[in-house]
């Protein structure tokens, strides 16, 4: 019993967070995390919380991104687990939110 207790285990911040990064924006050409896109996450006894933005609010792979976020937290949490991804506009993205690996990438 012990042993499929753990394989269900909640996954931290850090585990949710490496799920996302096999996100990609398909315009960027990058991964939602180290561009910026993704701003909390927070991980509760049987719920995941995400709160992420886009580069712009005109961008229309916006469902497809949240979507895919969606499949990849779920990946990585027990059956049962609530998951929320929520788009949100404040405070608006910037360049400079991006991690070096995606500034490098760019060539910024």
């Amino acid at each position: 019993m012990q042993g499929s207790t753990a394989m269900a285990a909640m996954p931290d911040e850090d585990a949710v967070r490496e799920a996302l990064r096999q996100v990609e924006d398909p315009e960027a050409g990058m991964n939602i995390v180290d561009l910026g896109l993704v701003y909390l996450v927070e991980v509760g006894e049987k719920s995941v919380h995400v709160e992420m933005t886009m580069t712009t609010a005109a961008c229309p792979m916006a469902d497809m991104i949240t979507n895919n976020a969606h499949r990849a937290i779920t990946s990585v949490t027990p059956p049962d687990t609530e998951i929320g991804v929520h788009l949100v506009w404040d405070p608006p993205w910037t360049p400079d939110r991006m991690t070096g690996i995606a500034r490098d990438h760019f060539g910024w």
